[in-house]
């Protein structure tokens, strides 16, 4: 590829690496997976703005979890990049999409930090929901942690509401994260699209992100 790959990036192996780091130096490693992606992405192809928008938050889940027992769910897998960087791929980024390299998603067969392969849009969280329903039916429900991620459009499935609803049903003890980048492939109309804009362009919304990055700039 001929793109070089900086120190602190290139001591990350597995993500367990990332616990010993500081917040500085977790800025620095997303910082340096942007990069990556650039580089690679520039020259191969693929996916660009979904990946750019998940490095801090990619750095930020494997920091606080201990993957693959702490399971985090990439719905559709778009987003996937970094989590492949930190997962012991960095090295095989540039094969992505490549004949017999790394898929552009998610795959089971690839890596054990993979939970789950790329569905159709919305299925991260009732995939969540069974994993953990099987954590107790075994009796394991402290086998590990459950994330979703999903985006503001594959949320406006209706797969995605039926899952929530079950979860609430369940008490299952999973997280969701929504990434609302406001990105898909297609405008994201009715009801909740307009419900994300509002609460995106809330005064209250804006005032707590400007704390928020008021807190992490200090």
């Amino acid at each position: 590829m001929g793109h070089a790959v900086s120190r602190l990036l290139d001591a990350i192996d597995r993500p367990q690496d990332l616990h010993e780091l500081s917040e500085d130096q977790l800025q620095q490693v997303a910082q340096e997976v942007r990069e990556v992606i650039i580089d690679t992405v520039g020259e191969i192809g693929g996916h660009f703005g979904a990946n750019l928008g998940t490095c801090e938050l990619t750095v930020a889940l494997h920091s606080l979890l201990d993957s693959p027992r702490d399971k985090i769910l990439w719905d559709v897998g778009h987003q996937a990049y970094p989590h492949k960087i930190l997962t012991g791929r960095r090295d095989q980024l540039p094969t992505i999409r490549q004949y017999e390299g790394l898929t552009p998603f998610c795959s089971i067969d690839e890596s054990e930090h993979d939970i789950m392969g790329a569905g159709h849009a919305s299925t991260s969280i009732g995939y969540g929901v069974g994993i953990k329903e099987a954590m107790r039916l075994k009796g394991e429900p402290d086998a590990g942690k459950v994330v979703a991620v999903i985006g503001d459009g594959s949320m406006t499935g209706g797969v995605a509401f039926e899952a929530i609803h079950q979860a609430g049903g369940l008490g299952t003890p999973m997280v969701v994260v929504l990434n609302d980048n406001g990105m898909s492939i297609s405008p994201n109309v009715g009801a909740l699209s307009r419900s994300f804009n509002r609460m995106r362009l809330h005064r209250g919304a804006w005032k707590r992100r400007e704390e928020i990055e008021h807190a992490l700039t200090e």
